[in-house]
């Protein structure tokens, strides 16, 4: 079957990029076993490229068939997260396992993207107008706030790019947008001025801290603060070339959550800007060629996931990256195909595999009728 190799190469880039990474600012992490976080990213790496191997050799069509069933294991695993997972810094967002820590939120990204693209296909066939929009709207905040509730402010955002997303492709009225717009705007005003005026707080105290600590960091005595100070010296300290193997303030812990949330810190004071502009140019061509494959696709389904792919890996990146220099607040998000753990990892696994199915059934869709499609 035919393959995107581009997406082969940004993805093992990244791979490759991750593990070094990894290796170099977790080696003093846990005493008499420096290769830990190394050997587990390395094995989360290998079952996903198998997992992707499997989304890349079936039609991703199928999934269409299936959209309940999708959906009902989205809401059903946030659910039981909620209910039965494991607390870690006041949230409830994963159930431990012998072997991997599950976070239903990191799944639940690509059972939006293939459920809700497959309801959009449906609903709007029968009919454009805003009842339409408020059911598919419905569809994806739902599990945004379900997982709101444990709470995952970073993931909740995902799942609201992701459903604007296929909304905008699938050609809801700029109308509907700008209304929704509108109740956004009073529901921030509501949530972090009204309520909490008369003593109702919808956010708790850390997120709130987290949302307004990029804007002042140096004037935020709490935890946030001091992250986000951190990773700005870890990334200024790296110039232009890095420090390599002096690149202590990642190393020896100075920045918290260096191999997940601030995996970007560690490149930029490892490699400086020569290294982080060419972990930016791989996520460039990533989303790139899950563009191209849009516009390739052989129906709109296949369009719609692909463009939620590409919002969900857009918005992460871009999230991640700008609270680790600043100009973005911290909300827990990972780096894709970057940061440490297993859930995000494997789902991003999914979701390039389920681009390369795209390309590959549009590229047998078009032979079929006689067109020839070259690398573009």
């Amino acid at each position: 079957m035919p393959f995107d190799p581009l997406i082969v190469v940004a993805v093992v880039g990244l791979a490759v990029i991750s593990l070094v990474a990894i290796a170099g600012a977790t080696s003093d992490d846990i005493p008499g076993a420096p290769d830990y976080f190394f050997t587990r990213q390395l094995v989360y790496f290998l079952v996903g490229a198998l997992v992707a191997l499997v989304f890349w050799r079936i039609d991703y069509s199928r999934l269409r068939e299936i959209k309940v069933l999708c959906y009902g294991l989205l809401i059903a695993s946030i659910l039981l997260v909620t209910a039965f997972g494991s607390v870690a810094r006041g949230s409830r967002r994963a159930i431990d396992l012998p072997f991997f820590s599950f976070q239903a939120s990191e799944l639940g990204k690509v059972l939006l993207i293939v459920s809700l693209s497959a309801f959009a296909v449906e609903m709007t066939r029968r009919s454009a107008d805003r009842r339409v929009t408020a059911r598919l709207l419905l569809l994806g905040l739902a599990p945004a706030a379900l997982v709101m509730l444990q709470p995952d402010l970073g993931s909740a955002l995902v799942y609201v790019a992701i459903t604007l997303t296929i909304l905008l492709i699938v050609g809801v009225p700029w109308q509907h947008f700008a209304a929704f717009g509108a109740l956004t705007a009073v529901a921030v005003a509501l949530s972090l001025l009204v309520l909490p005026a008369v003593g109702v707080n919808v956010l708790h105290d850390y997120q709130k801290e987290r949302l307004t600590s990029f804007l002042h960091p140096s004037d935020v005595t709490g935890t946030e603060g001091y992250q986000q100070n951190q990773s700005r010296i870890a990334i200024g300290s790296g110039e232009k070339t890095g420090r390599g193997e002096q690149a202590t303030q990642t190393r020896y812990d100075f920045l918290p959550e260096h191999h997940t949330d601030f995996i970007f810190a560690v490149v930029g004071e490892r490699w400086g800007f020569a290294g982080a502009a060419l972990v930016l140019s791989l996520y460039a061509l990533l989303i790139w060629r899950g563009l191209r494959i849009l516009t390739l696709a052989k129906n709109l389904y296949g369009a719609l996931v692909a463009g939620g792919i590409v919002a969900m890996f857009l918005f992460q990146v871009f999230v991640n990256t700008g609270m680790t220099v600043g100009i973005m607040p911290i909300t827990g998000i990972p780096l894709p195909l970057m940061s440490y753990g297993g859930s995000s990892l494997i789902a991003s696994m999914i979701a390039v595999g389920l681009l390369q199915s795209i390309y590959a059934q549009g590229r047998k869709a078009a032979s079929g009728k006689g067109r020839v499609l070259t690398i573009q």
